[in-house]
């Protein structure tokens, strides 16, 4: 996402009055001053504490803090609960370190989702028990935009006493996300996906949870949870994005919203033949995942990769040839996912983007249909 005007001007000031805000001296003092005051804002924005927020390199880093820091935790403490559940649909970052944990001796059990990308609550609440420690859902998920029923899995949770991690990167800043009126116990975002700098990010710590055990270690910064030198700039800039987000959150939702169905309409009336492959499932605003039946979405984005920001799966494994783990866990064909791509309309893009965007789309589909032969169905 492109970085807001705003974080970007409040870091250059930053960066010309570079300073540690762990020094005693007057420039230290005002650069902890400028670090808490974005903790902060961030912490508004998401309905939590400052003393909540502890700042990471951004959701990957804050992700494996929270499931490999309360593995660790619970190992230290003696606690006997040796079950993680997490979706099918997650973020790598998520699944990763879940299935790393196996070698420390915790069941990972993987939840299923439905055909548009939703998690079965039916299902899940089976598989969640009193030898559950920890269930890690998305609240939206980065490849569809579909929104997961956060309610109905902390529901399940609280009933098995279970802990709840949310990755919250890809939805904090775009819908309301409150951690306290969802009763979650962790939850990570990312400075980026918010109009802010790429590089940090961070993990909220309900008070009444565990903290988990620091993955890194060193100095006593963060309350040695997430010890190293806050990287100053960055943190203003996120805290600077975080408070437009707050400020713009229903104008923004709204504008997505109405560029999303603009775009779909104007692709409608190029025939392109597009259908959006989360059926009736609620998703970000703005957020189109579409399937596009005898194209290759790779040649697709290609052949735009100058004049359109399309892209096909995550864009953190984007280029590896297998199909998305996402489509496959919606129950989608390999060929099917062959043809399916993903686009955002954002804050920055206008009607008139839209417009050209579903021409240069429209007449892309075109060509690579007559260069195939295969016709859209």
């Amino acid at each position: 996402m492109p970085l807001a005007p705003e974080a970007r001007e409040a870091m250059f000031v930053a960066w010309a009055n570079p300073a540690n805000a762990g020094s005693p001296h007057i420039l230290g003092e005002l650069a902890a001053a400028s670090v808490a005051a974005a903790r902060a804002t961030i912490a508004e924005l998401i309905g939590a504490s400052a003393s909540e927020i502890v700042f990471t390199s951004g959701a990957t880093e804050a992700n494996n803090l929270a499931l490999i820091g309360i593995a660790r935790w619970a190992l230290e403490t003696g606690n006997t609960r040796q079950r993680i559940v997490v979706s099918a649909v997650e973020h790598k970052a998520i699944l990763e370190p879940a299935h790393w944990l196996k070698a420390l001796g915790f069941e990972v059990i993987v939840a299923p989702v439905d055909h548009r990308g939703a998690i079965d609550c039916t299902v899940l609440s089976t598989l969640v028990d009193e030898h559950t420690l920890l269930v890690s859902v998305m609240a939206a998920n980065n490849e569809t935009g579909v929104l997961q029923p956060m309610s109905d899995v902390v529901a399940i949770c609280r009933r098995n006493g279970a802990l709840i991690h949310c990755d919250g990167a890809q939805a904090i800043g775009k819908i309301p996300l409150e951690v306290v009126e969802l009763d979650l116990d962790y939850m990570s975002f990312s400075s980026h996906k918010m109009y802010g700098p790429a590089g940090v990010g961070g993990l909220y710590i309900s008070a009444a949870a565990p903290t988990p055990r620091p993955i890194h270690l060193g100095g006593g910064q963060q309350s040695s949870v997430r010890p190293g030198t806050e990287p100053v700039p960055l943190i203003i800039g996120f805290g600077v994005a975080a408070g437009l987000a707050r400020d713009r959150l229903a104008a923004d939702g709204e504008h997505g919203r109405q560029l999303a169905r603009r775009l779909l309409a104007r692709l409608h009336e190029h025939q392109v033949g597009c259908s959006q492959i989360t059926d009736d499932a609620p998703v970000l605003p703005g957020s189109l995942s579409l399937m596009a039946p005898g194209i290759e979405a790779d040649d697709l984005v290609a052949m735009l990769r100058t004049t359109v920001c399309l892209s096909t799966g995550s864009a953190c494994t984007a280029g590896q040839v297998l199909p998305s783990h996402v489509l496959s866990a919606m129950g989608m064909s390999q060929v099917d996912a062959s043809s399916v791509f993903r686009i955002y309309c954002g804050r920055y893009n206008t009607e008139a983007d839209i417009d050209l965007a579903a021409t240069l789309i429209a007449d892309a589909c075109l060509r690579v249909r007559h260069r195939t032969g295969r016709p859209h169905q």
